[in-house]
């Protein structure tokens, strides 16, 4: 006897799929309502109810550090959809706007705060909700600038047949963004978020124990937890933490992460398939769930609406030469002006207080930060580039590697401050030399997760044409692998200098407890600067290393990255 209609649809409905679905995204609902307990209460609360190191706190903590992250990689996906968009498409917009990432980059976080506190408190004065938006907006700092780089890269490198392709079926520019270039992006867009959210991790002690001159915020997360821990020097507290940081990243790896690079393995350049595609639980619980299915079918009727109701704008008419040349020199009138304005409210500080002696002295502490960065950078790409082809031409070591690569990017430089402090104290150890390693701790897996981004792209025809003609050994690295990753590399490495440069702030001075050694640099000097509220030192140092970070692009990073983009883009 057949089951009635209503009763066969509830039962189809509650599949083992179904259920797992419900428990999960209940469970999400619940600890994001959890995450956001107090933001609306009093600032003073902080103060009366301190941050304890009681292991028992640790996962309301994680929570609340675990929110303000996906806020902020909410905040830097819009951003980098809309910014490195903007700069790719637009030949004379880019021109500004490019420099402009590259400076962004290249000012530290600690910069930011020292800046945006007073600005974001201001907001919601007397609030929680206020020093959380400071919070998010640093975070969102040491994310944004890797994705726009990386969605950029992607967007002036899409080959040259599904341009054609695109053209041909008469797609317009919504379409085009969505169902080309954006799919185009993802896989790579895809790593280099996941090194976002590990870059977070990295500066996210500094994002929440805000402390700027005379003013100090702790806020309740896993970044204030290491900060008390390394102040009262409580080793067991630093271990309860780095449990709480693994844990955290293996959940959002099985429920995010894995299933994007599942998800994203369909969006490959390639017409044969590469090996065994890489699988996820939570993507087939995606699939296979009805009620997931539904809300799928809603978006994507949503975007389908979206693509018919924008107005399909008529190819344009080629401009006269005349009001193109007018248009340039309005743009570059507008520039100048930005410029301008710019330069005298810098000027109006630095000139104030400054004085050749010191502005010397500035200048040979970013050179040594500099030739730390050059040589580290060195270093992490002889190391990082072969194991990132290897890596990603096999996708069941890339399910390996994956969440050993996001702990070990999201792992703090604070907390190898106790051995490198014991280290160099007890062993009457140079500074200068001992704590540089510790500016490359987080910023070489840019390198790494951008490699294997490019390595797991390369088209099956070009390593079944390798082993067709027995192309080995040095001959396959120097014409197939490097330059089908090159592009790829040099995205990851300038993020990675640009990255270096502001973890200096955080490698050259180490603390453990009331010991503190310092290298001589210019993060040093920022940071001190920052701890003593000196905003005439702050400017100075950040525009110093500014300076020095776009000059280096401009000569090295940025030729050798048009070289990749004409050279090595599929074409």
């Amino acid at each position: 006897m057949k089951t009635p209609e209503p009763f066969g649809f509830v039962r189809d409905l509650a599949t083992r799929w179904d259920l797992i679905a419900v428990v999960v995204i209940v469970g999400l609902i619940v600890w994001a309502g959890d995450a956001s307990r107090g933001l609306l209460e009093p600032l003073s609360r902080l103060h009366e109810s301190p941050l304890s190191l009681d292991p028992a706190n640790l996962p309301f903590y994680a929570a609340r550090t675990t929110l303000r992250m996906f806020l902020a990689l909410g905040l830097s996906l819009v951003f980098t959809f809309t910014y490195a968009t903007w700069a790719a498409k637009s030949n004379r917009a880019g021109k500004l706007l490019v420099p402009i990432l590259d400076i962004l980059q290249s000012v530290p976080i600690l910069g930011f705060i020292s800046i945006t506190v007073v600005f974001f408190m201001s907001l919601v004065p007397g609030r929680v909700l206020g020093a959380e938006f400071a919070a998010i907006f640093a975070i969102f700092t040491s994310q944004a600038w890797n994705m726009a780089f990386s969605f950029y890269q992607s967007l002036r490198t899409v080959p040259a047949e599904l341009t054609e392709a695109a053209d041909s079926f008469h797609l317009t520019p919504w379409m085009r963004f969505w169902q080309l270039e954006v799919p185009f992006a993802m896989p790579a867009l895809v790593w280099n978020m996941m090194m976002s959210m590990s870059g977070g991790w990295f500066f996210v002690v500094a994002s929440e124990s805000i402390s700027v001159g005379h003013t100090t915020v702790a806020l309740p997360g896993i970044g204030s937890y290491i900060a008390l821990a390394i102040a009262q020097r409580d080793l067991t507290a630093i271990c309860w933490a780095i449990g709480a940081m693994l844990v955290v990243i293996l959940i959002y790896d099985q429920l995010l992460f894995r299933p994007l690079i599942a998800w994203v393995d369909r969006f490959k350049v390639e017409q044969e398939g590469t090996g065994q595609a890489p699988t996820s639980w939570a993507l087939t619980m995606l699939r296979r769930s009805r009620l997931i299915a539904a809300f799928t079918l809603l978006f994507r009727s949503v975007l389908r609406w979206s693509s018919w109701a924008l107005p399909h704008r008529r190819p344009r008419k080629a401009r006269p030469r005349a009001r193109e040349g007018r248009l340039d020199t309005l743009w570059l009138a507008v520039i100048g002006v930005l410029i301008v304005v710019a330069s005298w409210h810098i000027g109006r500080v630095l000139i104030a207080g400054t004085s050749m002696a010191e502005l010397r002295q500035v200048s040979w502490l970013a050179l040594l930060t500099m030739t730390r960065v050059v040589v580290l950078i060195a270093l992490a790409s002889l190391v990082w580039v072969p194991i990132g082809v290897w890596v990603g031409l096999r996708p069941r070591a890339t399910e390996i590697v994956q969440p050993i690569a996001q702990f070990l990017a999201a792992f703090p430089a604070n907390l190898v401050f106790p051995l490198v402090v014991y280290l160099i104290v007890t062993g009457n150890l140079n500074p200068n030399w001992w704590l540089s390693p510790l500016m490359i701790l987080g910023t070489q897996w840019y390198i790494l997760f951008n490699v294997i981004a490019g390595a797991s792209q390369m088209p099956g025809e070009l390593r079944y044409a390798a082993e067709n003609f027995q192309v080995g050994g040095w001959l396959w690295w120097r014409r197939v692998a490097l330059p089908a990753v090159f592009p790829f590399y040099v995205t990851g490495a300038i993020t990675a200098s640009g990255g270096s440069w502001n973890a200096a702030i955080v490698a050259e001075i180490a603390s453990w407890g009331t010991t503190q050694v310092k290298a001589d640099g210019l993060g040093s000097y920022i940071a001190q600067a920052t701890s003593a509220g000196d905003y005439h030192r702050i400017v100075l140092g950040i525009s110093m290393m500014s300076l020095f970070v776009v000059l280096i692009n401009r000569i090295f990073w940025r030729p050798l990255y048009y070289y990749a983009e004409r050279k090595f883009r599929l074409t």
